[in-house]
């Protein structure tokens, strides 16, 4: 692999996971609005995007554990353990269906879409496994609440913003994509 494409896809991962770390204090004072939105997602998202699977899946991995020993928000069990296999899945979904998928507009919407729906089913897995395998600790309703209901606002933005911005930086050649 060129060097050159693997320092830009070290850099961009670097300022994903950067960016993972300090957006949620947007939102920090009012912890709802912060799932509500979903900052982290954004960053771990597009590192998918533009840098590759690979990438995607150690920044989305790496994000919520160093930010909970950091900040110790999220608290690290079970949130922070959980957020780090979705967003571990939202990174390395999203990259690989992208170069699956042929070069077209669509494709980006399909890979986002799959890999919000596949992170989501990965985290209500984790939790599941995290409430010790006893549906009544962690079911179907609690699932739905925390992966759909209380997230529409942040998927709704993910479906707009990520877009958006992964089309503008591989316009402008700023992507690390091969």
């Amino acid at each position: 692999m060129n060097r050159s494409l693997t320092l830009r896809r070290l850099a961009y991962s670097a300022l994903a996971l950067a960016l993972c770390l300090v957006l949620p204090f947007l939102t920090g004072q009012i912890p709802q609005i912060g799932q509500m939105l979903l900052p982290m997602h954004l960053p771990v998202l597009l590192c998918g995007f533009l840098c590759s699977w690979q990438w995607g899946l150690a920044v989305g991995f790496l994000a919520p554990l160093l930010r909970s020993a950091l900040f110790h928000m999220p608290v690290f069990y079970p949130m922070a353990l959980c957020m780090a296999f979705e967003m571990a899945a939202y990174g390395a979904l999203c990259g690989w269906l992208y170069r699956r998928l042929p070069r077209r507009k669509s494709s980006l919407y399909l890979a986002l879409i799959g890999a919000m729906i596949g992170g989501r089913l990965v985290w209500g897995a984790a939790r599941f496994l995290c409430a010790g395998l006893q549906p009544s600790a962690f079911g179907f309703t609690a699932f739905w609440a925390g992966a759909v209901t209380s997230a529409v606002p942040g998927i709704i933005l993910q479906l707009v913003l990520v877009p958006i911005l992964v089309m503008a930086l591989e316009k402008a050649h700023l992507s690390a994509r091969e």
